[in-house]
């Protein structure tokens, strides 16, 4: 009888980062090495080189990651279709209930590595500037007058910043009940059920 020796997984990319990033959220950036990344995979530390050139590469691969899921989406939910204000909010309180959209755990990890690097923090005050521009464009389209835009802007990115870094758990159900209060807080108009529905529904509630 021949005897099944077990295969390593395949190696990826995507397989390393994935890791790297769990790793990062779990335990800090100080934690990402390549030695450890390889025992979590089951992979030797020499294969992490055939996909990237060093550690620092997939430093930067991290943070690409990171500013293009985030802020990228963050931006497009700023961006995307709404007939009224009240759905334009809506589309951006995706991105605090569907993780795919926005990482917060994430968010978080990448504000306490900058503390300690400068060269990240100037990409965390970019991203930063960044989403308070979407934002505000968001309500300027809908006829805020800049200052009043500028100023809901800041309170809704304030108001995320504060739920991440305070590591709140809160029941999904009962996030997804307050949303329709923060919409109304946020524009100061009252959203119509059809929007609350559609945002529910989209959301699984």
């Amino acid at each position: 009888m021949n005897k099944i020796t077990p295969t390593r997984p395949r190696a990826s990319d995507q397989m390393w980062l994935d890791a790297a990033l769990e790793l990062l959220i779990e335990a800090g950036v100080d934690a990402v090495k390549v030695m450890p990344l390889a025992k979590q995979l089951g992979l030797t530390r020499t294969g992490f080189y055939h996909h990237f050139r060093d550690r620092e590469a997939l430093l930067d691969a991290m943070i690409a990651r990171w500013e293009d899921k985030n802020t990228g989406n963050l931006i497009a939910r700023c961006e995307a279709y709404a007939e009224t204000i009240c759905e334009a909010m809506f589309n951006l309180q995706d991105c605090w209930i569907d993780r795919s959209l926005f990482d917060a755990p994430l968010d978080h990890a990448i504000r306490s590595w900058a503390r300690h690097d400068p060269p990240l923090k100037q990409r965390l005050d970019q991203a930063d500037a960044r989403r308070k521009a979407a934002v505000l464009a968001m309500f300027r389209r809908f006829g805020y007058a800049r200052g009043d835009a500028e100023i809901r802007a800041m309170t809704i990115l304030y108001t995320q910043v504060g739920y991440i870094s305070m590591e709140v758990e809160e029941d999904p159900a009962r996030r997804i009940n307050r949303v329709p209060a923060y919409v109304e807080l946020f524009t100061g108009e009252t959203p119509s059920k059809r929007e609350i529905d559609r945002f529910r529904t989209r959301n699984g509630y």
